[in-house]
């Protein structure tokens, strides 16, 4: 395969089922580590994100009820 070709899903889904059952796990398993580590990046994103809005002051904190009475 190229460096850069890319597998359809359905592709990917075919050469894995060819695997042994042990590598098919693996393959899980380190597709979960990727993704809850992309989520975590995604989450220290949002968070820095919100960080600087609230150093800049356009955040606003209240409860939901003074939410609700903004949004009307």
């Amino acid at each position: 395969m190229d460096g850069e070709q890319i597998l359809s899903v359905q592709q990917a889904l075919d050469v894995i089922e060819q695997m042994p059952l042990e590598d098919q796990m693996t393959v899980i398993e380190v597709l979960q580590r990727r993704l809850l580590e992309q989520r975590r990046s995604e989450i220290a994103r949002y968070a820095t994100t919100t960080l600087q809005a609230v150093r800049e002051g356009h955040a606003r904190f209240g409860t939901v009820e003074e939410l609700k009475r903004d949004l009307d």
